[in-house]
């Protein structure tokens, strides 16, 4: 039997409608099987010994570096449009991504 808690159906729509997956009602119940085994894989990571292992965050000890800004000799808007198919009021037209 599994470890995890089992998932139900309504959870499984719930899930679906916030990750915007259109999931057929036939399809919950196979569904509902995958996401059961897959939590039931995380709760398999309780049964790790963790005492003695120190908490962290990562582990390559390497920190993240940022330059300084500096304001540098870039194109004109006029040469950055110059190959542009379609501009508007200096800025680059393109094709809506959404209905």
């Amino acid at each position: 039997m599994s470890r995890a808690k089992k998932i139900t159906l309504d959870q499984v729509r719930h899930i679906a409608n916030l990750a915007r997956l259109p999931i057929k009602e036939e399809d919950l119940a196979e569904f509902k099987k995958e996401l059961t085994a897959i939590l039931d894989l995380f709760s398999k990571l309780k049964e790790i010994n963790t005492k003695g292992v120190v908490p962290t965050s990562q582990l390559t000890g390497l920190e993240n570096v940022f330059r300084e800004d500096e304001v540098r000799t870039s194109l004109t808007q006029k040469t950055v449009l110059s190959n542009a198919p379609k501009t508007y009021n200096g800025y680059f037209v393109v094709e809506s991504i959404f209905d």
